[in-house]
């Protein structure tokens, strides 16, 4: 499969997209939301002091830890790589505007959301990591990631047509269609329970790590039990695709859906039974958004005739 220019960029940034969700969640894990307490700059310095001697009058000195810091800024370079890896994207698609135009629009739309992202990342650092602005945060970088896969996916379209029976095709569709809603559905009450966790961390902070759960309500529980919601869905994608299909790339996609699910669920448990291991926040994170990313790609897969 020969890819040009723009296929190979669109398909860098989507994994670079997902790797930036992975340096977000290192950042919520290690408490380094406030690393930096302003924005764009960080101790009003474009780069960031190595020790307390270094910071610029008017900033507390309790404020600082050199190891939060410089991962709250790290976190923030990858964020202006893969800006500047989707406006390329974006300049990139224009070779696309009559031929597939749904590679240029989407694309664009790639680069304002992007936009929106940047400025919302600093509405956050600025409200003190408001709640509903880190979970807003996160479901943009999820949207920008689909969005992403969609324009490489129709940009190289052609290398991926699969051989299916019209009935098989429509099981493994509309299959897909439920577990994405479910996994979306998870993914909104997981944002929750972590929205909760956070109000429990501040308004008791002697409170240990492996109680916080305890602490939070019900909503943890119904987002355990509704793993049901993915798991069976997942199971039949799985039977479908893995089993019952002769397509290699269908097969692929479908075991790999339904082993990231069956990761998750061991993660959830760990999170639960092990006292919320910070890796394990990390890649329950990280793991939602690949399992969107696969689900999402076999349904432009299955659709695709």
């Amino acid at each position: 499969m020969n890819l040009n220019t723009y296929q190979k960029v669109a398909i860098t940034t989507v994994l670079a997209t997902i790797f930036l969700i992975f340096v977000g969640g290192l950042v919520r894990a290690s408490g380094a939301g406030l690393g930096c307490p302003d924005w764009p700059k960080c101790f009003g310095l474009w780069i960031p002091p190595t020790s307390v001697t270094e910071l610029p009058a008017g900033f507390n000195a309790d404020q600082f830890n050199v190891i939060k810091t410089w991962t709250e800024y790290i976190n923030r370079l990858i964020g202006v790589v893969i800006g500047i890896l989707i406006l390329s994207t974006f300049v990139l698609s224009f070779r696309y505007r009559k031929s597939k135009p749904a590679v240029f629009y989407s694309s664009a739309a790639a680069f304002v959301m992007v936009l929106i992202q940047g400025w919302l990342g600093g509405q956050v650092v600025l409200t003190g990591l408001s709640e509903w602005l880190i979970t807003l945060h996160m479901m943009l970088a999820m949207s920008i990631m689909a969005v992403l896969l969609f324009a490489a996916y129709k940009a190289t379209s052609e290398f991926l047509t699969v051989d299916l029976s019209q009935n098989l095709r429509r099981w493994l569709f509309w299959t897909g269609i439920v577990l994405l809603i479910c996994t979306l559905g998870q993914t909104v009450l997981g944002t929750q329970v972590r929205e909760a966790i956070d109000l429990v961390k501040n308004a008791e902070e002697s409170a240990p790590r492996e109680a916080w759960l305890d602490l939070i309500g019900s909503i943890d529980e119904y987002h355990r039990t509704l793993s049901w919601s993915v798991f069976l869905p997942g199971l039949l994608i799985g039977y479908l695709g893995g089993w019952k299909s002769g397509s290699t790339l269908v097969k692929k996609l479908s075991l790999a859906i339904l082993g990231v699910i069956l990761f998750q669920i061991a993660l959830g448990a760990g999170l639960y039974y092990l006292g919320m291991p910070p890796a394990y926040q990390v890649f329950h994170l990280v793991g939602v958004a690949v399992l969107i990313c696969l689900e999402f790609l076999l349904l432009l897969v299955v659709k695709n005739k």
